[in-house]
């Protein structure tokens, strides 16, 4: 059994309901109830959008391998409404997004799945949540916490926690 570490977003439709909806199902695949963080509101990061992104942490456990786990989750992106463009040359507004950022101690470097995230610790939208659940988890490979991580992040971008 592995200890995942997810990050939901959404900046597009009701925000909080399709991040409930999200956890709703992620929990379903979960062997034991999901622990989460707060909610935070982001800056979008890597785009321009008038809408802002919610943002959480969840954590799980599963028994899942970390290619199957990244199928469940596509699967419940897709079943909530979020499209891919094959043609988008970069970040877009999105119904749900549903990243998987630790697996573990698993680190993983293929074509469809890159673990730990490899640009978590550069992203204060990431750390920040995360750090509500799972502040002493050390990154693989860092040989630095979520707390460590957040505190040297360069990422300047507003995130707020959310009401």
């Amino acid at each position: 059994m592995n200890e995942v570490l997810l990050l939901l977003g959404s900046n597009k439709g009701d925000r909080l309901n399709f991040l409930n909806l999200a956890l709703d199902r992620i929990d379903q695949i979960s062997l034991k109830t999901p622990v989460v963080s707060h909610i935070y509101e982001s800056e979008p990061w890597g785009f321009n959008s008038k809408t802002w992104f919610l943002n959480m942490a969840v954590s799980i456990q599963t028994d899942l391998s970390p290619l199957d786990l990244l199928d469940r989750l596509l699967e419940i992106e897709s079943d909530l409404g979020r499209t891919r463009d094959p043609q988008a040359t970069g970040y877009e507004s999105r119904e749900i997004d549903i990243d998987i950022i630790l697996f573990g101690e698993i680190v993983l470097e293929g074509e469809r799945l890159v673990i730990p995230h490899p640009r978590a610790h550069l992203r204060k939208f990431v750390l920040l949540p995360m750090s509500d659940i799972a502040s002493d988890y050390t990154f693989p490979g860092s040989g630095k916490n979520i707390c460590e991580l957040l505190k040297d992040c360069p990422d300047k971008s507003d995130v707020q926690l959310w009401r």
